[in-house]
């Protein structure tokens, strides 16, 4: 299994030695149309989630939190997250990306949309049960092993208001196979182990959309909007 071949310090390393900038981030993706196509994909999925899933998006009274998981130094949380929810807190654990977030935020007058920041590993992370509308996970997950990725899943689920969503988006293979890669100590997930991963989680996939126009020579990005099955 690729998974089983994660150091969790490796990958903390590897991304410590990275600059805290949006090239370093997107491995020097930062500067091309990756950020606009990226944002853009995501706000076109949530608004068809919303559609789809209209009590999601019903209730008046909701406190729309959310959580920004592998936060990296603030992108999603900026340029998405901040369009749609009341406050956002945001899950880190790379030092001088987390460091970087609240100075990335300020210099977009969105200091008031900034919540909490965890400096804490994904698999070591249990959010506050009932916390937030929206759970968002982006290009973080190949991190985590298969086993604890579950786990980390699981806890998400008790961390979601009522009709709130956890939303994945990330490189899938274009095989069935899942490959690891010793350079930041990841794994990328096939679609179809990533399906599997959602339902030993207890999710069901409400909305599942591949991203389309990134810059060529990118892995297929996959965005799947997950429904708790047992709530």
């Amino acid at each position: 299994m690729a998974d089983t071949e994660i150091n969790y310090d490796d990958a903390i390393d590897y991304w410590t030695s990275t600059p805290a900038t949006i090239d370093g981030v997107l491995g020097g993706f930062g500067h091309t149309s990756l950020p606009k196509t990226d944002v853009k994909g995501s706000l076109s999925f949530y608004n068809r989630v919303r559609s789809k899933y209209p009590e999601f998006d019903q209730s008046s009274n909701i406190n729309k939190r959310a959580l920004d998981v592998g936060a990296g130094i603030g992108r999603v949380t900026k340029d998405l997250l901040s369009k749609i929810c009341d406050k956002i807190d945001l899950l880190e654990p790379v030092i001088p990306f987390a460091h970087q977030i609240p100075v990335e935020l300020e210099r977009a007058n969105l200091s008031n949309k900034l919540g909490q920041i965890y400096k804490i590993p994904m698999q070591d992370f249990t959010p506050n049960e009932g916390a937030y509308w929206i759970i968002w996970c982006q290009w973080c997950l190949g991190q985590l092993k298969d086993d604890h990725l579950v786990t980390f899943l699981i806890r998400c689920k008790s961390a979601l208001q009522k009709d709130g969503l956890v939303f994945v988006k990330e490189n899938n293979t274009s095989t069935l196979n899942d490959d690891f890669d010793e350079v930041d100590s990841s794994v990328t997930r096939s679609d179809a182990s990533f399906r599997d991963i959602f339902i030993r989680a207890g999710y069901e996939i409400l909305h599942v959309e591949l991203q389309r126009g990134l810059p060529s020579g990118l892995l297929p990005v996959r965005t799947y909007a997950l429904r708790p099955i047992d709530r």
